[in-house]
């Protein structure tokens, strides 16, 4: 993965190995789970870059150079970003320096503890979207899923089945499951993105639903 500027912002580039830039497919920073912060630091880098380009493009017509101190500055800027870029993603990124053109790669710091969740999204908004290059585990994670439901299901029509039996009726079933689905709704939402722990999330979600549906045929 290659950090570089276009446009004015910046992007990050996965090549597809036929190699040449125009082979690269651009990725802007919001849409990899990077962070708002780091994304918007980003940013802020490629604007600086791309005015110092510009103005060392415009020597010719006469205007100031920007000083070495200052692109020394963005050289260094450029590297530590990418190499915060690098510890979130888990792979090494290749930055290229807006002062000078050259390529230099930043790698995952081992000691950091700055990496994003492998399992995290980026906007929150896909359960199952993950880090680069890591699978879902379906596998085991259906069978965790499954065994949960399973569970649930069995355990709350045993419970309406013992409450239905007292002279209540199906008032004292359906305020007992009622009292454990409400139990159970916050730990479930909270979890519900949490790794490993989304699976039994999941599960118990699906066992609730069935069980009450079964209550609810029973019931009527």
């Amino acid at each position: 993965m290659e950090l570089r500027i276009h446009d004015g912002r910046a992007v990050l580039a996965e090549r597809d190995g036929t190699g040449g830039e125009d082979a690269a497919r651009e990725v802007q920073p919001e849409q990899l789970p990077l962070g708002a912060e780091l994304a918007a630091a980003l940013h802020e880098w490629a604007r600086v870059g791309s005015a110092v380009q510009q103005a060392r493009d415009g020597r010719e017509a006469g205007l100031s150079e920007p000083g070495q101190d200052a692109m020394g500055l963005i050289t260094q800027r450029g590297r530590q970003l990418a190499g915060r870029v690098a510890t979130q993603l888990r792979r090494p990124v290749h930055v290229i320096d807006p002062v000078t053109g050259a390529a230099s790669v930043a790698v995952p710091d081992p000691a950091s503890e700055q990496g994003g969740p492998r399992h995290a999204s980026p906007h929150g908004t896909r359960l199952f979207r993950r880090s680069p290059g890591e699978p879902t585990p379906w596998g085991s994670g259906l069978a965790v899923s499954a065994f949960t439901g399973v569970f649930v299901f069995v355990g709350l029509l045993a419970l309406g089945r013992a409450t239905g039996d007292d002279s209540g009726g199906s008032w004292h079933s359906l305020a007992a499951a009622l009292l454990v689905t409400l139990g159970l709704a916050p730990s479930l939402w909270l979890g519900r993105r949490v790794p490993v722990l989304r699976w039994v999330c999941f599960g118990a979600a699906a066992g609730l639903v069935a069980s009450w549906t079964a209550l609810l045929i029973t019931w009527l």
